[in-house]
């Protein structure tokens, strides 16, 4: 049962015009152009979807990383925590996904709930999100999900920041998650 002091919010479909002020989707063909025919001609590639960002310069190394995501039941989930990452965008790309939760606010020191939004994408879609964004962890939902990760990073506090919400409040929200038939 919802708390009367969390907002109830509604995941909608991923849309790059709906996502673009956290960072972008990454698709093929995101503007609906061809892409360049490589490798003699056995596919199609499409450049520069997304910057990957890093505001700390030479001392942080680009980390590609893989996190395995288990699959969540229900239809709703309390938003417990945020994360940010200041210094560096952050993209995940699923390697095998049917659909996931991306969980997005605006923000300075800390969310702005008032922006907090999610999202459900599907397989071929994966996801930036700008420096200093606040997110949630990725939610795979109905079966486990691999993601491959890239984010400049140097071992250092900056490289992630959390705020988290205690829960006997409710969290900072509770999502509303459409069934896949939806």
């Amino acid at each position: 049962m919802p708390n009367s002091e969390s907002p109830e919010i509604d995941a909608v479909r991923l849309s790059p015009a709906l996502y673009a002020p956290f960072g972008d989707v990454i698709v093929a063909a995101p503007r609906g152009e061809e892409g360049r025919l490589v490798n003699q001609g056995t596919a199609r590639r499409w450049d520069y979807l997304t910057p990957i960002t890093n505001l700390r310069g030479a001392h942080a190394s680009l980390n590609v990383s893989l996190f395995r995501c288990s699959a969540r039941a229900g239809d709703s989930l309390p938003v417990l925590f945020l994360e940010k990452h200041p210094c560096s965008s952050q993209l995940f790309l699923p390697m095998n996904a049917t659909r996931y939760l991306v969980i997005v606010a605006l923000g300075g020191d800390a969310p702005d709930l008032s922006t907090l939004a999610a999202f459900i994408a599907h397989g071929t879609e994966g996801v930036s999100y700008r420096p200093g964004v606040w997110h949630h962890p990725m939610i795979a939902l109905e079966s486990a999900i691999d993601f491959s990760c890239l984010v400049w990073e140097d071992g250092s506090e900056d490289d992630c920041s959390l705020v988290t919400y205690p829960p006997n409040a409710g969290g900072a929200a509770r999502i509303r998650i459409p069934s896949p038939t939806a």
